[in-house]
Formats: C-alpha cells, structure tokens, sequence
C-alpha cells in the first residue's frame, strides 16, 4: 500500500485546495511509492499567509531557543538513518551508502546552521561624524521560497531551508515532484518534531504539470522576499529570470560539467579509485559528478585500463540492495536521455571502453567513453548519468584549456602527488570549487558551496549560508547633538 501525504500549512496537514493529488513512482520498481497532494496557486498563498503570519514570532525568539531547535532536529534525523535509507531507495533509487551520507552531511548541516545562530553578526564601523557609533547589523528579510531537487534529498532538502531558517526567516518549501517526501516533507516533519512553531516551514507538493504556476507564484508573491534553487540550469534560468523580474535575491546552484584531472605526477591506482567514485556515486546524478577525466598522456594507457576494469566490476542494479553502487537513475527517460547521449557521441565518432547498450528500464550500465568529438552532444551537455569521457593532455595548459571548456563552472578535482603543482593549476580553473589531490564530489557545511557561470550564482554554507538571506543595515547613534548648516 503506497504512502498518502497532505500538503503541510501552518503545522497542519491539508488537502490542495482543489483535492488533486499526485502519484511518487518508485524509478526502480516502477510502483507508486506514495501519493501527495497537488497544490496550486491558491495553496502557494496559504502557505505564505502561514509564513508571513509566523515571521515576526520566529525572528523574535531567543537565538538560544531556535539553536535548540537545529540540535535536536540533527540528533532526531541521525536517529532515523535507517528510515531514510528506506525511502531513498524507494523513492529515487538511493543506494545505502549515498543515502548514509545524506543522512550523515545533512545532520551535520542542521548542527552548522545551529552554530550560526548565535554567531557574531554584524560590525561596528568607523563613523564619519564625531560622537556617532556606526553599525552594520544582520537581519532576516522575511519569507523565503526554497526549491529542493530530489538527487541528493535529504542534503537538499535540508540545505534549502537551514540557513534560512537560522538567520531568523520563515519558509515555504517546494520540493522536487520526484521526491516530495525525501527532499521535502521528511525535512519538515523532523524540524517540527524538534519544536520549529507552525507556519515558521511550510511544505507545497504538485504535479509536475503544476511546477511552472506554483513555482512562479511562489516567488511572484510580494511578501516572498528571497529565493533559492537547487537543480538544473535551465529550470534556474527561469527561476532567476521571475526573481530578478521581482527585485528579489536568489541564491542559484546549478549543473556542471565537471573536470576530474589527473596529473602526471599522480598515484595512477588512487586515481583510478577516486575518479570511479567521483563519476559513479549515486549513478552521477550529483551536480558535482565528474562528467571529463582528463588525464596526463604519459598516464593514460594505464589509467585507462585500470579504470574500465574497476567501472566494469561495480556491482549494479536493486538500490536496496547493500551491496548495490551503480542504482537506478530517477526514472525510465532519464536513462534513456543517457542512452542517447551515448549514440550520438558513438556516431560521431567516439569509442565505449565499458558499458554502452541500452538501459533497461531506469537502469543504465556505467559506461566510459574515449575519443568524444567537440560536436557531439556529450561534449558540452551534464551527463548526469553512469557516463564518463577520458580524454588526454600533454601539458597543464592542455589540461586547464580543456576543463574551462564549458560553459559551466561548478566543481573540479585534481588528482596529483605535488600540493604545490595541484595548487598551481587549481588557480586557473574557472570553477566555484576544487579539490587538490581529490575527486571533484565533496560538500562540507562551514564552506562556501556554489558554482560560477552556467553553474549559478550566491553560495549555500557556513556564514555564506546565513548572509544570503539576511538583510544588513546601516544603522547610527549620535551620542551628541548634530550641528546643521540651517
């Protein structure tokens, strides 16, 4: 029997207005997991009524009562770990290890914005006048709209709203159709059980036919006052383009194109086994999966060799299986959308060095490809997939001309032996994130995360996290009366 979810308005559990609701298929079975609630535009206005409602409230609370609430969300999520490990896989096809990371980063993620709280934040300036005391103070901006993406659910999910709760806003969340519990409902059943007040998170589901309306209603509505959005570059065009349209910020994290590089003074056996999980974890469907493994010519037969055997060793198939690494992608068309790519780039001229063929159902096999031209699709598009291209390079030079060659700029990791000469290349890449002598699929909760180009703009993380959905202002005290020309 699949699992039936109201949407969630003011601490309560709520039929869409219009009583539709909407089926959450399983990738891997194919059968209904669950069955939510498809709100519309006029469910997006009650769950901002509910938001703007609470606000003032939850601004004013004690910082030390609202860390309370983060702490023990943290103990309350790790506490549930097997629980989510269930739903990831029934639900987007997570296997054990991807979702115990979720689980793990997303507990340490609510432990961060609990921290923050109570951390300095503001200034005291330097006045022009005398006798005056200059302050720059941090404040919440009010509502916030946060899209979270189903690829990473309980990271997302939590990553979507933490920081903006922290800093002293309310929430209304719209989570991924794909995952409406996991990246959505979970989240706010958690953080209600830890004590977070009605109406401070609020919780929209819809049918993927909706997502267009509820999303720009969402961030249409004036007491709305800041947006983030996490998932694809071209669902985040949109979003930006209707929040720039409304004067609103938005903190956008996006595609990528990711580079993994192997230098030639690089351990070709821990690069190999670093690059089979920055590719492979989670069937590549992380924004930080690398897409290119770009390797030094003096190491590539090697490298080569090694690498298709280990991605053709990887165990594959049911998520809830322990052993499991390569699952199913989040759906049938998205397996084959990688299928495609394959062909294409094959037609053109590439080479499969393991895997290919065609998916069975969500399942694709962990595929590698060498030789993939500039005008194949593969080229330039986010596989987000069990896929990867090798290419060579002779020089660094080579090897930065041909990471920066995207339009993206998420991530990179740099497989080397020398800090110094990873550390030099790193400098040049056009990326929001690299990792010296490490894949390109990393996240930590104090650090700055987000992209560059293509990839976004703004950053989630630590007191990044909190600055973007806070508002600062300049405030004086004259300590003395002004003297004025007239």
């Amino acid at each position: 029997m699949s699992i039936s979810r109201e949407l969630l308005i003011d601490g309560k559990a709520v039929p869409a207005a219009s009583g539709r609701v909407t089926q959450d298929v399983s990738p891997y079975t194919g059968e209904v997991y669950a069955t939510v609630a498809a709100a519309g535009a006029d469910d997006v206005t009650r769950a901002v009524d509910a938001a703007d409602a609470a606000f003032d409230a939850w601004a004013g609370l004690s910082p030390f009562a609202r860390r309370t609430i983060f702490l023990r969300a943290a103990d309350l999520l790790q506490a549930r770990a097997e629980e989510v490990i269930a739903l990831m896989a029934a639900e987007v096809g997570g296997t054990r290890p991807w979702a115990g990371f979720n689980v793990a980063l997303a507990a340490e993620m609510l432990r961060e914005a609990a921290a923050s709280i109570t951390a300095p934040r503001g200034e005291v300036l330097t006045a022009q006048e005398e006798g005056v005391l200059g302050l720059a103070v941090r404040e919440p901006v009010g509502v916030v709209a946060a899209f979270s993406p189903w690829n990473a659910p309980i990271i997302l999910g939590v990553r979507s709203v933490a920081a903006a709760l922290a800093a002293g806003n309310t929430v209304v969340m719209k989570p991924s159709e794909d995952a409406p519990i996991a990246c959505g409902l979970l989240i706010a059943d958690i953080l209600h059980e830890a004590g977070l007040p009605a109406g401070v998170l609020n919780v929209v589901t819809n049918d993927p036919a909706d997502a267009a309306e509820v999303a720009e209603a969402l961030i249409a509505d004036p007491r709305v006052r800041a947006v983030n959005f996490t998932g694809s570059t071209n669902v985040g065009r949109v979003i930006g383009t209707h929040a720039a349209r409304h004067l609103k910020p938005a903190v956008l994290e996006l595609g990528g194109k990711n580079a993994i590089i192997v230098l030639d003074d690089a351990d070709v056996d821990y690069a190999v086994d670093a690059a089979a999980f920055g590719v492979f974890m989670n069937a590549g469907q992380i924004c930080m999966s690398g897409d290119r493994v770009l390797v030094h010519e003096s190491l590539a037969e090697e490298f080569t060799r090694k690498f298709a055997a280990k991605v053709a060793a990887l165990p594959s198939g049911d998520p809830a299986d322990p052993a499991t690494v390569v699952g199913p992608l989040v759906g049938p068309a998205a397996a084959a959308r990688v299928a495609a790519l394959v062909r294409d780039a094959v037609a053109k001229g590439a080479t499969v060095v393991t895997g290919g063929g065609e998916p069975e159902g969500a399942l694709h096999p962990a595929t590698v490809l060498t030789g993939v031209p500039r005008d194949a699709d593969l080229y330039h598009a986010e596989a987000f997939g069990p896929l990867c291209v090798i290419a060579t390079f002779a020089t660094d030079d080579d090897a930065v001309t041909q990471a920066n060659d995207t339009d993206h700029g998420l991530t990179a990791g740099i497989i080397t032996e020398n800090g110094t000469h990873g550390l030099r290349v790193a400098r040049r890449l056009k990326t929001g994130m690299v990792h010296v002598n490490d894949q390109s699929v990393a996240d930590e909760p104090q650090a700055p995360f987000g992209g560059f180009r293509s990839s976004g703009y703004g950053r989630f993380g630590g007191r990044w996290g909190v600055e973007a959905f806070s508002n600062t202002r300049w405030l004086t005290l004259a300590t003395q009366q002004a003297h004025y020309p007239f």
